[in-house]
């Protein structure tokens, strides 16, 4: 309170020549009050403020908290956006422009404020306004919650995309599910993630707008019955359905320095039923409002448990709700302008965002069939023509697979239909390979066994016109080993579209004092095309420009030791290496071996106290999946590691080990410009492209990787002497699991990792909970499924050359400069343009400035 009563105290002072009795006055005046809504100048936006603190939140200055002063900020924010927004939407409208539907279970978006002021052009005038009111931006910002939308890289990815699109006048749409509840919010409680309800709406969500107008069915359970019709045509009809209804909300996507405002829509799961009278009058409460919350159970938390009968069910329904919702409100905006479905493919393009929205094939089918009328054969040409399949994974165990018994309870027509696209999809490969009965088995999309399985990535293959992996290494992969059967029927639809990251957000917004250094020396053209950071090249092994940079990144690690130091009452020594690892938690991403480093640099200085190391600050932070056993174990390891190491006083500053809790966008803006080292180390051929590989590296840190994902294409770009590279390469890793690998065979060689494993054993990381460890032991010593291993000692080795360059301050910089320089590739502009062009066939729309301003 007293930082909000500071502020007060403050604004008291300063208010004088623009209170909210003053600027109530001016508002009478239509002419003044519509400009408000407009102008991006000092005053402009202060009246505003003022006008939305009294008018849309009635509280005036001895009332108003720090929070109403955020919303009040949002509110006017968005109000400059509105036109815009409206004027975009007509436009397209007014040139019939083919529009682009990313359907996406993610989006993590982050804090819009910062983006949005960041887009608009408005960012220093808005914080000036603010000081002459008395408050701070930045104290502003902190109270805005990161949507909790998503989870890791897939959700992100969603973000960046629509940011880029709007930034490119691309006509495109996010849709998604507005969860009620992120996947939760992460607690370290006594070393172990603790996982509680993420309540990221708690004080309503300012830049959304509700849309009760745009209300679809969406069924579910039933049964179908199928007739001939008075036509003699073959017609289903779903019925007895339990029907959910889904309610639009709608964000604001503005484009950087342009009017374009594209349009994020998610969907809200409503009850048709929400209170029973009868069972009320009754005194059953409970029930009398049964229906309501159990319909609405499927917008209420991002990605269910599904380990569980009844969670995966609600995991089905959640898929389903929202790319119902969206086809259905797809086709009703197509039919505004046509009246037949014959350009449908022409003026619509859908991209599904992994297997999550595979099921958008079969709807598709089912709307236009059933609910439109058209023949099997029509609606098959246009599904088809219309959807494009992104796949971001090449672990077998996350494609999504739904068993029979599943679908047909839930989606019994949907079945019928896959039943049908199936039956027809193995006819054509038998026609083209009728020798080799193996490859139907192989190809169909339901899986025999046991318990018959719906294979929904190649329902999403057969059902697209294109299928794109988001790495060269990654998508060559497909095309090798998991997808190998589909690109041999179907070689055309397959390619890659390497993914990239927005530098609007991971370089202007959250690096500030970086990017003000590059502007002022290159010019500000690398916002909106990144591949003129080349300019920077030259700037490399000039010393005064180095001394600068350096400036820039010690404040920045000055920035995250004062959060930390605050949070955690952890002091970091900012002349130490920040070296940080921050992803979601899975052992093929590796965690585990950065933690076993930890471990060793520990014994160096343990071994030999007085000896001159570089000192480092080893951060990680990301979240485990509720119910992934190992990765939540991993946690507690590299938090019991940090109870050692951090309480030895002989270690004192030399090493630090710190798990930061939460991981989220925001902190994610906090971290990255500080960090000297990114971990990107995952098992290669394991990750599908990795993005933060890409946003440390813009940011300056350098990076020690394997050849997986990603790194492969940074390392040709940034050049590989500029990284350090190390590890068993994708067919390395290959061979050794065809000989038969034995970790042990690795751990006889290394008397380092030997002696790390028995320290592990006897309890050292965990004297009070003896054994619980073991779990990593006998995954270490027995089956080491992600090369721990046998990637240790390179590891270590590379870890080595990496304290060496790190003592040269200027070569380090150097290459940090290279780094950022050559990162043009990995903007997501980039990404879209490629997408644009070769997969959904949609150009740039203009929108001129509403009213011609």
């Amino acid at each position: 309170m007293s930082e909000i009563t500071t502020a007060k105290a403050k604004s008291r002072k300063k208010k004088s020549n623009a209170s909210p009795s003053n600027v109530a006055t001016e508002a009478k005046n239509p002419s003044i009050a519509r400009e408000d809504f407009k102008g991006g100048d000092v005053e402009s936006l202060k009246k505003t403020f003022i006008n939305r603190i009294r008018y849309s939140l009635a509280k005036d200055e001895y009332t108003v908290t720090e929070r109403d002063c955020y919303k009040a900020l949002a509110y006017t924010v968005r109000d400059r956006l509105v036109d815009r927004w409206i004027k975009t939407q007509q436009t397209y409208y007014n040139q019939d422009a083919k529009r682009l539907y990313y359907l996406s279970m993610e989006f993590l978006t982050g804090r819009t404020l910062g983006n949005a002021l960041i887009n608009l052009g408005i960012e220093e005038n808005s914080r000036k306004m603010l000081e002459e009111l008395g408050y701070n931006l930045e104290e502003l910002e902190e109270q805005e919650f990161d949507a909790g939308l998503g989870n890791g890289g897939l959700g992100r990815l969603a973000s960046c995309f629509l940011d880029s699109m709007a930034t490119m006048s691309l006509p495109g749409y996010g849709y998604g599910i507005r969860y009620e509840y992120g996947i939760f919010f992460q607690h370290i409680r006594n070393g172990y993630q603790v996982e509680t309800p993420d309540n990221w709406l708690r004080y309503g969500n300012p830049w959304e707008i509700e849309r009760p107008e745009s209300l679809y069915p969406v069924k579910f359970y039933g049964y179908v019955h199928q007739y001939i019709d008075a036509r003699g045509q073959f017609r289903a009809e779903w019925k007895d359905a339990e029907v959910v209804m889904a309610m639009a909300y709608d964000t604001p996507i503005p484009g950087y320095g342009n009017n374009t405002v594209n349009n994020l829509r998610l969907w809200s799961a409503k009850s048709t039923r929400d209170f029973n009278f009868d069972y009320f009058n009754h005194g059953d409460y409970g029930k009398a409002v049964a229906d309501k919350v159990l319909t609405e159970t499927i917008s209420k938390v991002l990605y269910p448990n599904d380990a569980t009968a009844v969670g995966r069910e609600l995991r089905l329904k959640q898929e389903f709700f929202f790319v119902s919702a969206s086809l259905q409100d797809i086709i009703y905006r197509y039919k505004k302008t046509h009246t037949t479905f014959d350009a449908f493919a022409d003026k619509v393009a859908v991209q599904l965002n992994d297997t999550h929205p595979a099921i958008g094939v079969a709807e598709l089918m089912r709307l236009l069939i059933d609910e439109e009328g058209l023949a099997w054969e029509k609606a098959w040409d246009i599904t088809v023509r219309t959807m494009g399949y992104t796949n971001h994974t090449v672990l077998p165990e996350a494609l999504e697979r739904w068993s029979v018994s599943l679908m047909e309870k839930v989606l019994p027509r949907h079945l019928q239909i896959i039943y049908e696209i199936n039956r027809r999809f193995l006819e054509e490969v038998k026609a083209k390979f009728p020798n080799d009965i193996d490859l139907l088995r192989r190809v169909s999309i339901i899986e025999e066994g046991s318990e018959r399985m719906v294979r929904m990535a190649y329902l999403a293959i057969v059902g697209s016109h294109s299928v794109n992996g988001v790495a060269a290494l990654h998508s060559e992969i497909l095309k090798a080993t998991l997808f190998r059967d589909f690109f041999m029927i179907y070689p055309e639809k397959f390619n890659n579209k390497t993914n990239g990251i927005t530098q609007r957000r991971w370089l202007k917004l959250c690096n500030p004092k970086l990017s003000d250094l590059i502007t002022e020396k290159i010019g500000d053209e690398w916002i909106t095309d990144l591949y003129k950071l080349k300019g920077l090249e030259k700037f490399a092994e000039d010393k005064a420009f180095q001394k600068k940079w350096q400036e820039v990144k010690l404040a920045n690690k000055e920035r995250l030791a004062d959060y930390v130091r605050h949070k955690y009452k952890l002091k970091l020594n900012t002349d130490a290496m920040f070296d940080i690892q921050i992803k979601r938690i899975h052992e093929y991403k590796r965690q585990l071996l950065d933690a076993l480093h930890a471990i060793y640099l520990y014994n160096q200085i343990k071994r030999n106290p007085k000896k001159d190391v570089v000192p480092r600050v080893i951060m990680f932070g990301g979240k485990a999946a509720p119910g992934y056993f190992k990765a939540k174990l991993i946690i507690k390891f590299i938090n019991s590691i940090a109870d050692v190491v951090n309480n030895d006083r002989e270690v004192g500053d030399k090493l630090k080990v710190l798990f930061l809790e939460n991981y989220s966008v925001s902190l994610a803006e906090k971290i990255i410009p500080a960090a000297d080292l990114s971990e990107q180390i995952s098992t290669a051929g394991m990750e599908a492209s990795g993005t933060g590989n890409m946003k440390f590296a813009l940011n300056g840190a350098l990076t020690i990787g394997t050849l997986d994902g990603a790194n492969v294409e940074m390392a040709e770009e940034i050049g590989a002497e500029n990284m350090f590279i190390f590890g068993l390469t994708v067919e390395e890793v290959a061979a050794k699991k065809q000989s038969g690998y034995n970790p042990r065979t690795y751990i006889s060689e290394s008397p380092a990792l030997k002696e790390i494993l028995e320290m592990i054993a006897a309890g050292v990381f965990a004297p009070t909970e003896r054994g619980i460890f073991q779990p990593i032991l006998d995954e270490l010593l027995n089956v080491d499924k992600y090369f721990v291993c046998a990637d240790f000692e390179a590891y270590i080795k590379k870890q080595q050359e990496v304290d060496k360059v790190y003592r040269d301050k200027a070569e380090w910089t150097r290459r940090a400069i290279l780094n950022v320089a050559r990162m043009g590739k990995f903007s997501t502009d980039r990404t879209m343009k490629e997408y644009a062009e070769e997969i959904w066939g949609i150009k740039p729309i203009i929108v001129d400035a509403p009213n011609g301003k």
